[in-house]
């Protein structure tokens, strides 16, 4: 029997990045459960529990954000400002880099997923923390990060301007290696431009 669809292969290290955040999700979430029933006793109350619900809480945050940044997703799939929101507020409580998502409707999971590469991208090119936005106008985005000092890493962002594979990948620059891919499979192009210490990615 013929198809006129081409078979399209799954794409397996996204159905996997799915499942192992949604295998850990419940199980994070039930430990921070507990511990606000130990706080809601009054039980151990100090500085322990506090740490720990921290933590938990930016486990929570981290496996929300790679469920989306390294999850299946499609074109038939939203996600929802409000969710993007509470993700980005958990996981950069605290820390040195300041995330404004300007985006102010809901938006297709693949274009997230798109905007969140980006923006990891970003964070890699700012070790010493900054200020990023993402915004989106007449359907193009733009990750836009601002810092006193910039990072590059040529072997990381050239492939990005030239659309050449990148050679040699550690996991925590993972996102490099599958922003391209996740563009093209959008059907979307990739402008990087920098200026000072301001560097842009827009699609």
């Amino acid at each position: 029997m013929s198809s006129d669809h081409p078979h399209r292969r799954p794409d397996i290290p996204a159905l996997i990045g799915s499942r192992i955040c949604h295998d850990l999700i419940s199980p994070i979430g039930a430990i921070g459960n507990g511990i606000e029933l130990l706080s809601m006793a009054g039980v151990g109350g100090g500085p322990e529990l506090s740490l720990i619900s921290e933590s938990v809480a930016n486990a929570n945050a981290r496996i929300r954000f790679y469920r989306l940044a390294f999850g299946q997703s499609g074109q038939d799939q939203a996600t929802s400002r409000s969710e993007i929101l509470s993700i980005l507020r958990d996981l950069y409580a605290g820390s040195r880099m300041e995330v404004f998502w300007q985006v102010n409707s809901d938006c297709r999971r693949d274009e997230a997923k798109a905007a969140l590469l980006a923006l990891q991208c970003l964070e890699s090119a700012m070790p010493y923390g900054g200020r990023a936005e993402v915004t989106r106008m007449d359907g193009r985005w733009q990750v836009v990060g601002t810092t006193a000092k910039l990072r590059i890493d040529e072997g990381l962002w050239t492939p990005l301007l030239t659309g050449a594979d990148v050679e040699e990948v550690t996991p925590a620059q993972v996102h490099f290696a599958l922003l391209p891919d996740t563009l093209q499979a959008l059907g979307r192009n990739l402008a990087v431009t920098r200026s000072g210490e301001q560097i842009t990615l827009g699609f």
